[in-house]
């Protein structure tokens, strides 16, 4: 989809209620509209894939408190698919890595729930300065979650 649909559609903005929380963090760097790849391979209930690849838009936001990114693929709802602290705990199947090239957030399924098989990721594709990474506490992160993230993600419904 075209970056000028997306923006005229507002598909990949920030939600006015979730930026006002993010601005009293501090924000140390902010992109809407951004392109996201999405890569699966391996297996779910109800989807099979040997190499899939899809394109969606999101958000990506750096706080002095955290790390935030959003998938957004209607108007005003953006799932988020990370929302980690600086100082949580850094353990858990997905890691997280920022660069200069933007955020990758990777994940061996199987550690998620032991019915999925293979590996997920998505790719927040966003300059970020030298300057604001220099600011960050830490470049990788680590964290839990739950079987309904991989659903979503892959674009297969959830039900419990």
């Amino acid at each position: 989809m075209a970056v000028f649909l997306r923006k005229l559609l507002r598909i990949g903005k920030l939600p006015d209620e979730l930026r006002a929380e993010l601005e009293a963090e501090g924000i140390l760097h902010r992109a809407e509209y951004v392109p996201v790849t999405r890569r699966f391979s391996g297996t779910i209930p109800g989807r099979r894939a040997a190499g899939s690849v899809a394109s969606y838009v999101g958000s990506l936001v750096l706080t002095n408190q955290r790390v935030l990114g959003t998938l957004s693929t209607v108007p005003k709802l953006a799932g988020r698919t990370i929302d980690q602290r600086w100082d949580a705990v850094q353990a858990g199947p997905v890691k997280a890595s920022i660069s200069d090239s933007g955020l990758v957030l990777e994940a061996d399924i199987a550690e998620v729930d032991p019915r999925f098989e293979g590996r997920l990721s998505l790719h927040y594709k966003d300059a970020i300065g030298e300057d604001v990474l220099s600011r960050l506490p830490r470049r990788s992160l680590a964290f839990d979650v739950p079987p309904e993230y991989v659903f979503r993600a892959v674009g297969v419904p959830y039900h419990p």
